[in-house]
């Protein structure tokens, strides 16, 4: 029996170091390769122990595909390629291929050069790995072999986000990653066709959340900002380089531009710079509205916001700044929060998700003394926020692809336990689909009933239709005709399409069945008895006795015959063809309850 197996290596009842295990037909496919944000130790990457034990990994795995450039994506790509030992094929789009190692850069320099951490990729290790990658279009079907073939959807979320489809002959599975259903400043929303996979495999990241309407949360945030550059304060806001980063830029800039705002705004440097270049670079890869106004101006040059200098942390007055990394583990974000937590004037706001470990979940959770490193502890007296501008799909959207995609199975990844389970049942109970939520280490499998595809003959189809019949693409409808094989393809024809094709004369094929009838007269006269009783019972049908003595109903054949062995006993021989088998099964139950008693 064929099936599809999945096991997550990582992201599997968690959000962080994505990695996901998929073999279906036969082909082995991983899908992202990320690390975890909450770790500085073994756990921060996915285990690969899972697979090294079969052996060398590039003749186990036929390819990698990375969904888009956030590290709990890409994180572990050049330590698995690199340092456990993976020479195959690398999937991913361009924008993701662009960015992917600067962010890998950024992420080694934190972890060895500030940290001094051993064991971990270096610079040479992120080039040689991405040597390996191939580009990929949306839209596009790849063939990663002769029967191996991967295709990219948009996926908004991240600029070169990508949902991918894998499909092995007619099998096919749909891996989401990150993605959001709906469009923002700066991209389009994510959508795919209705391709009806085996399985589909979803984040989860906001399963049990419902966001409300982005213009209020987009007011409030405004409103907040503005209150607390007002009173003199200063507000960090912590982001990622990339992505919700772009997103606040262009909502700060035309604020202050319509308030004539004159506190300064900052953007931590380095990653931003090339970052908005990739913007101006992959403009297709953006929202309608700012394709259309790139030729006038190009929304990602902003003439508010600056770059931003360690020692303007330390500069009096008012000041907003987003500083790189978005949970506040580490990086500028983490110096500048600690300069300014113990001021009840500053405020922090945080845009997107924190992972658990990382301080910006610890005071998301209310904590307001910090453990920081050489045991020092940190007051936290500055203003803590949460605004979702997280670009993914929360519970509705998540929905909303499920309804799109129409697909078999549904597989939970990159969420909390609790969460995936109020969705599963959600899934289960409007789709009526089975929802899966394995853990990490935990394999599913899932038998799979091949589809194997037929030609129909036209007149065939017409055939069909003259029968009044509308086709509906959700009722199956069943088709009689013959199967013929040519070259490895099938057909649906027609008998006597399929007679005149291969030269063959028709043959006539009959059921025959035996009934005992208790009768010791003739088998004329039981003949005549059975006729008698057959034409006063069935008055829609065509009944005749014929001179050989045997009975017709329209095309059944009924011959009375002499028991070998008991007299007192006549067998009834009934014959039908296949098409009146209907009405040839009727006949045989009704003589077998007896015949009326002559008066």
């Amino acid at each position: 029996m064929p099936e599809i197996r999945v096991t997550p290596l990582g992201a599997g009842q968690d959000v962080g170091r994505s990695c996901i295990l998929v073999s279906i037909a036969g082909k082995n496919v991983m899908l992202d390769c990320g690390m975890h944000m909450g770790f500085s130790d073994d756990r921060r990457f996915p285990d690969f122990s899972y697979i090294t034990r079969s052996g060398r990994l590039t003749d186990f795995l036929d390819c990698v595909i990375i969904s888009h450039f956030h590290l709990d994506h890409c994180g572990a790509l050049p330590y698995f390629s690199e340092m456990v030992g993976y020479d195959g094929p690398i999937y991913m789009t361009q924008p993701t291929q662009a960015i992917c190692p600067i962010l890998l850069e950024d992420y080694r320099k934190i972890a060895v050069d500030k940290k001094g951490e051993a064991n971990f990729f270096t610079s040479q290790m992120i080039k040689d790995c991405m040597k390996k990658v191939v580009a990929v279009h949306l839209h596009q079907t790849v063939q990663v072999d002769d029967e191996l073939e991967i295709k990219a959807y948009y996926a908004g979320h991240v600029l070169g986000a990508a949902m991918f489809q894998i499909k092995v002959g007619s099998e096919s599975v749909v891996y989401t990653g990150d993605y959001n259903m709906t469009p923002d400043r700066h991209l389009g929303a994510a959508w795919i066709d209705k391709c009806r996979p085996n399985l589909l495999i979803t984040e989860s990241t906001y399963a049990t959340t419902i966001r409300d309407s982005k213009r209020c949360r987009e007011r409030d945030f405004l409103k907040k900002v503005h209150e607390t550059v007002e009173r003199g304060g200063k507000v960090l806001i912590p982001v990622f380089a990339l992505g919700r980063a772009q997103e606040l830029c262009i909502l700060l800039e035309t604020f202050w531009e319509r308030m004539d705002l004159k506190a300064p705004i900052y953007f931590s440097t380095g990653l931003t710079e090339k970052a908005n270049h990739y913007y101006k670079l992959f403009i297709p890869w953006t929202n309608q509205k700012i394709r259309k106004t790139f030729v006038q101006r190009n929304m990602f040059e902003f003439k508010h916001i600056k770059a931003f200098d360690r020692a303007f942390a330390d500069s009096p007055g008012p000041m907003v700044v987003f500083a790189t990394p978005g949970m506040l583990h580490a990086g500028q974000s983490l110096q500048i929060f600690r300069k300014w937590a113990g001021n009840e004037k500053n405020m922090v706001i945080m845009p997107g998700y924190c992972v658990q470990g990382t301080v910006g979940h610890k005071i998301l959770s209310g904590q307001r003394k910090l453990e920081m490193e050489g045991r020092q502890v940190l007051e936290v007296k500055m203003q803590v926020e949460y605004m979702s501008f997280s670009a993914h799909a929360d519970a509705k959207g998540i929905m909303q692809l499920v309804g799109q995609a129409e697909p078999e199975n549904v597989l939970l990844v990159h969420g909390e336990a609790k969460k995936m389970e109020f969705l599963k049942q959600k899934i289960e109970q409007e789709f009526r689909v089975s929802c899966y939520m394995p853990a990490n280490g935990e394999t599913v499998t899932l038998p799979t009933s091949p589809s194997i595809p037929v030609g129909i003959s036209l007149g065939l189809l017409k055939r069909e239709m003259a029968q009044g019949l509308l086709p509906d693409a959700k009722k199956p409808r069943l088709l009689h005709g013959t199967l013929i094989m040519k070259d490895s393809n099938l057909r649906l024809v027609s008998s006597e399409q399929a007679l005149k094709e291969l030269g063959l004369a028709e043959h006539q094929l009959r059921f025959t069945c035996r009934v005992h009838l208790h009768d010791t007269r003739k088998e004329q006269e039981a003949a005549a008895r059975v006729y008698s009783h057959l034409k006063s019972v069935l008055k829609d049908h065509c009944v005749q006795h014929l001179p050989d003595g045997s009975v017709t109903v329209e095309s059944i054949l009924i011959q009375a015959a002499a028991h070998s062995e008991d007299p007192g006993t006549k067998v009834l021989l009934v014959s039908w063809t296949y098409q009146d088998e209907e009405l040839g099964s009727y006949l045989t139950s009704l003589l077998k309850k007896g015949l009326p008693q002559a008066s």
